[in-house]
């Protein structure tokens, strides 16, 4: 599975961005997605999650409330909206699927697939 993450760009506190993750060829429905991010000298953390049906997701505490993760089966994209971004966001965010299982993830050992990275910059 080959996942294209766009969306990032530079955005001032409190503005907003929407990530999205898609797959040239292989459908996503069959995925359990997450995003994840990095910054610099940092390890990779955990953003949100969701299932299959996209009933199910996930958040980190430090987005939960802020950031909106969602899925499109029918056009094979999944989406993080980004709101009131801080500076503490700043990163690079990654999407990754999870085949192996129907249960939301905030581990990334357990996804198989990942997307190149896309940079969020927030300035304050």
């Amino acid at each position: 599975v080959q996942l294209q993450a766009s969306g990032g760009g530079l955005v001032q506190a409190g503005g907003s961005l929407r990530l999205s993750c898609g797959s040239s060829g292989q459908k996503l429905r069959n995925y359990v997605m997450g995003w994840f991010r990095q910054a610099q000298g940092k390890e990779r953390e955990f953003v949100a999650a969701i299932s299959w049906s996209g009933i199910q997701t996930e958040y980190s505490d430090s987005v939960k409330g802020r950031f909106i993760i969602s899925r499109d089966n029918t056009e094979n994209v999944v989406s993080l909206q980004m709101n009131s971004l801080e500076p503490e966001d700043t990163a690079t965010y990654f999407c990754a699927a999870d085949g192996g299982t129907s249960h939301v993830s905030k581990t990334p050992g357990r996804y198989d697939y990942w997307g190149q990275g896309t940079l969020v910059t927030v300035s304050s």
